[in-house]
């Protein structure tokens, strides 16, 4: 195993004059291009990346597409209309497209079951892309039964936001943990910055590593922390994931892993 391959699954870049998402929760007054996004990546000493499909600008996707076209240490995930065809598709698996979000916060359930979701789950799972979920962790059990009937494989985002009064009793971190059992999801170790009790972050990442081990875990650093700028920093966020699992090889098998997935 090389202990020194790092991934970063989880981070958003943007350019100058971008088009926001008209229902967009924040609006940064400033880019974060590729191109700072990679210097911070080497200041890190962290070699790929995953660039997360920025809800703020909806179904906007060029910035990132054309950012992975020009460097293949990222991947991507977009937003895209259920309509989207299989050309499409096609064309942007080959440009370093792995999936596609689904950003789910604060927001009606799509019926997953009508004809252009089914369509595109079931697209997206023969082109051996996933479905990146980013969803209230009281709702996350509705939304991975909604996606089981296509067998698309499933993302879970930032530890399926876990309710830390109910701890590894909450039904979002069980929903989660019997879909990665199940072989359908995995689970991304990212945002735990936002909480500003370390801990908790601590013991939902070793409480998934108990029941699913690391084969089904990634780490994220969520920059450039969109709403809590100046708060963290990058190579804080990959100590904070040494905090949560101090072993080193646990760290590194959870970083090969996102490789395999990811960049295989």
């Amino acid at each position: 195993m090389n202990a020194e391959l790092r991934v970063d699954t989880h981070a958003h870049i943007w350019g100058d004059a971008m088009p926001f998402w008209s229902k967009a929760w924040n609006r940064p007054a400033y880019p974060y291009t590729v191109e700072t996004y990679l210097e911070t990546l080497d200041a890190s000493g962290v070699e790929f990346a995953v660039i997360a499909a920025a809800s703020l600008f909806g179904t906007y996707n060029d910035y990132v597409i054309r950012a992975l076209r020009q460097h293949k240490r990222l991947r991507g995930t977009v937003i895209v209309d259920p309509e989207i065809g299989l050309y499409e598709l096609e064309a942007m698996r080959r440009d370093g497209v792995v999936g596609v979000r689904l950003q789910l916060f604060h927001t009606d359930l799509p019926d997953f079951a009508d004809d252009g979701h089914n369509r595109l789950f079931h697209r997206l799972r023969d082109l051996d892309m996933h479905v990146h979920v980013n969803i209230e962790a009281h709702r996350l059990a509705a939304v991975l039964e909604g996606l089981r009937p296509s067998g698309v494989k499933v993302v879970i985002d930032h530890f399926g936001w876990p309710d830390a009064e109910k701890g590894v009793d909450c039904p979002g971190f069980q929903a989660a943990v019997d879909a990665c059992r199940d072989g359908r999801a995995w689970v991304k170790l990212s945002g735990g910055f936002r909480r500003p009790d370390q801990d908790i972050p601590r013991l939902f990442a070793q409480a998934y590593v108990e029941r699913v081990g690391t084969d089904r875990l990634f780490w994220g650093s969520d920059a450039p922390f969109v709403g809590m700028e100046g708060k963290v920093t990058h190579r804080q966020t990959l100590d904070q994931f040494a905090y949560w699992l101090p072993d080193p090889d646990m760290r590194a098998a959870i970083h090969l892993n996102a490789h395999d997935f990811y960049f295989a």
